[in-house]
């Protein structure tokens, strides 16, 4: 069963919600406060995060920057105004998925199993064939499609979920150009609200962390393709 922790200073909204997430095989534990939520991932396993946006202590893209200091574990924001410029704040500090309030419980669950996908090799439409080809090698990068680890030039890369799977996407067919609505319907899904600005900041992130690897390449309305030289395996 899947362990998912929930940040959220609203007492009533962890026990209702623990209970509907039992139907799905979710085991919900509920964090009050940023404090108390960061100690729990400090000393529990868990398998991914909601964290509300307007919380006490730290806001919830303060919390989301503090734990993506120490983990990739996948993130959904909860946003209570829906707004465009939460959900790319939220993007831009390693958050995975977004919801806005008032939500109902069926959607919060869609967005859990969503960002747990992204963490297996087999929840990918685009996924690697593993026995053909488990380990993606090129010019100092190489992707080991069994682990889910990125190692550019010897050294290991902390990705989130939303990272790996776009440098996945990018990286089976290296040269091809994947549109934004390419990679929009394959890292968040055709019921998932659409907008362009989400890509590019995901590619922004993954651009930061690949660096000195000059690899995704952007071409003025059209896309983004990964620019490295394929090795034999």
């Amino acid at each position: 069963m899947n362990r998912i922790l929930l940040i959220d200073d609203d007492e009533q909204l962890g026990p209702p919600l623990a209970t509907y997430f039992q139907r799905f095989e979710l085991q919900l534990t509920h964090a009050t406060r940023p404090s108390e939520g960061l100690a729990l991932l400090r000393s529990q396993p868990f398998d991914a995060a909601i964290l509300d946006v307007m919380l006490p202590e730290m806001d919830g893209f303060e919390l989301c920057r503090t734990i993506r200091k120490d983990s990739d574990i996948p993130i959904v924001m909860l946003t209570a105004r829906g707004d465009v410029m939460d959900r790319v704040v939220g993007l831009e500090l390693g958050a995975d998925h977004y919801l806005p309030k008032p939500f109902e419980p069926r959607e919060l669950v869609a967005c859990i199993q969503t960002v747990l996908r992204r963490r297996k090799p087999n929840g990918n439409t685009h996924a690697v064939n593993l026995c053909a080809a488990p380990t993606l090698r090129f010019d100092g990068l190489v992707i080991d499609t069994a682990r889910r680890s990125v190692t550019r030039e010897g050294l290991e890369v902390e990705l989130t979920g939303t990272e790996y799977e776009l440098l996945l996407m990018l990286a089976r067919e290296p040269g091809k150009v994947f549109s934004r609505d390419d990679i929009l319907n394959q890292l968040r899904g055709h019921e998932a609200d659409l907008y362009t600005r989400a890509v590019d900041i995901v590619v922004s992130r993954l651009r930061k962390k690949l660096e000195p690897l000059d690899c995704i390449k952007t071409l003025r309305n059209a896309g983004y393709s990964l620019a490295l030289r394929r090795l034999a395996a």
